[in-house]
């Protein structure tokens, strides 16, 4: 008798769901902006997308190689994002979201050339200074989300071990990030006598739920998946951009 196969949470999954979640957003953003349903959903993209960077960082067998992906898809994107959020070829107001991955990682090296010293306070002092590098170039640079992106990159590498106090801060700090940093619109909802107003970023929170479920394994794995999952952001913007002002 054959045993059924259990389900398990993979690297491969996570991107899969991202992407939809991602979609949903824009969607939201892009076309149908009347559909709130869709940017609730695409609430979690972001910190299962930071999450995957950090698992990204420490999986890849080529470091160099995965920056050079990032940074060559994040030129690729620019223009479909800038004519997707901006209608326009030029934005420098808003930047894609792969240059705050690649601050993300910039930071993360920051960290782990700190750790090689062996020299505690050189960790804590870059760790604090990472920070608030992170703050400071997510304001100025523009990039999507800005360091609250960046913030929820470095949540999940401080914070990456699989222990119950790890999730307490991740869950803890990611409230903070999207309540406090992002907050923006939400809902009022009356219980009772008493109305009370519930973020719509908090939305993203539900992305722990994944994002916990996952136990390191891949799934499948294949160049030419590997880069579907970057060649799918500026190719959906591109589409939804088409669908928009074609349609």
């Amino acid at each position: 008798m054959e045993k059924t196969k259990k389900f398990e949470m993979t690297s491969m999954t996570l991107h899969i769901l991202a992407m939809i979640f991602m979609l949903c957003d824009h969607l939201w953003g892009i076309i149908i902006p009347g559909n709130d349903w869709l940017t609730c959903i695409g609430r979690l993209a972001l910190p299962i997308f930071a999450f995957l960077l950090v698992e990204g960082y420490f999986h890849t067998s080529n470091l160099k190689e995965y920056v050079k992906r990032l940074f060559i898809f994040a030129i690729i994107s620019e223009i479909p994002f800038n004519l997707a959020m901006g209608s326009r070829i030029s934005y420098i107001v808003h930047q894609n979201i792969l240059w705050s991955f690649l601050i993300g990682i910039g930071l993360i090296s920051l960290n782990e050339k700190a750790k090689k010293t062996g020299k505690k306070i050189i960790r804590i002092l870059t760790a604090v200074g990472t920070v608030l590098l992170g703050f400071i170039l997510g304001a100025v640079t523009f990039v999507d989300f800005n360091f609250a992106g960046i913030f929820t990159i470095l949540t999940f590498y401080f914070f990456k071990e699989r222990k119950w106090w790890n999730y307490i801060l991740q869950f803890l700090i990611l409230l903070y990030i999207n309540t406090e940093m992002i907050g923006g619109l939400g809902y009022e909802i009356l219980i009772g006598s008493k109305t009370y107003f519930i973020h719509r970023q908090i939305f993203a929170m539900f992305a722990l739920i994944p994002i916990w479920l996952y136990k390191g394994k891949q799934g499948h794995k294949s160049k030419r998946l590997q880069y579907s999952y970057y060649i799918f952001y500026p190719l959906h913007l591109l589409i939804l951009w088409g669908i928009k002002v074609f349609i």
